[in-house]
């Protein structure tokens, strides 16, 4: 199996584990959506597919709609993206992606749980040729249609990994290719469960016990704020969460 699959695989569940943070992050992802490319998602593509997210996290209908209208309500924080980039304690690369109405208090907070957790924050950039940034789709097979079929067609498109998981398969592109890859999709008939982008360490680093529980704390701090969407970093998994 592919290095980005078998990546994915060891943190998924570590992810979406946090059903009010999920939402969270996914509403403001539709927010920001909707007010970029307006509010209507037969017209916004990647509106479109984060309500397929939503769907497949199992969101309530009324929380994406409210998502969706705080894109045009004035008195709503205007989000802007924006990612940090730093090391661990142990030399652990760690990416930050984060959705603020105020980059000073989110730059203030991730800065202060590297410094506290024996860390330090770096400067933008610093860490990009560590990971590449691939866009993840998720879709359900259609009869007929080959995994082998399926990769010739895609490869055209920017995809360069296709795994099956379970009764549904995992595509893996360029990041700058997932306008592309979305279209062809939803022009071919296949029904997308979920599209996100990833950052996928080029190695992932091995720590021991006492050092993965050190820098877990850190990880925590950082998932657990409000301003943070995603965080990627390059140590490996032990191998009670592979197993899982």
């Amino acid at each position: 199996m592919g290095r980005a699959f078998e990546y994915r695989k060891a943190r998924k569940l570590k992810r979406w584990g946090n059903m009010s943070r999920t939402f969270t992050r996914i509403g403001k992802e539709i927010t920001i959506a909707a007010k970029a490319g307006g509010p209507d998602p037969d017209a916004n593509p990647r509106l479109r597919v984060l309500m397929q997210n939503a769907k497949a996290a199992n969101m309530p209908k009324d929380t994406v709609e409210r998502a969706i209208k705080k894109a045009t309500d004035k008195d709503a924080g205007d989000y802007k993206e924006i990612t940090y980039e730093g090391y661990g304690p142990f030399g652990i690369a760690i990416f930050v992606e984060a959705a603020t109405d105020n980059n000073t208090r989110t730059v203030a907070n991730v800065r202060s749980y590297f410094t506290k957790h024996g860390g330090n924050l770096g400067t933008q950039g610093s860490l990009t040729f560590l990971f590449d940034h691939k866009s993840v789709f998720k879709i359900k097979p259609k009869d007929g249609v080959s995994l082998e079929d399926l990769e010739l067609e895609l490869i055209d498109y920017g995809v360069d990994e296709i795994e099956p998981d379970e009764d549904e398969i995992m595509l893996y592109g360029a990041f700058e290719e997932f306008a592309n890859i979305q279209k062809y999709l939803e022009s071919n008939g296949y029904e997308i469960v979920s599209a996100e982008f990833e950052r996928i360490p080029h190695e992932l680093k091995e720590v021991t016990p006492e050092q993965r529980q050190t820098i877990d704390k850190l990880l925590e701090k950082l998932e657990e704020d409000e301003d943070v969407q995603n965080v990627f970093h390059n140590m490996k998994e032990d191998d009670a969460e592979d197993a899982e």
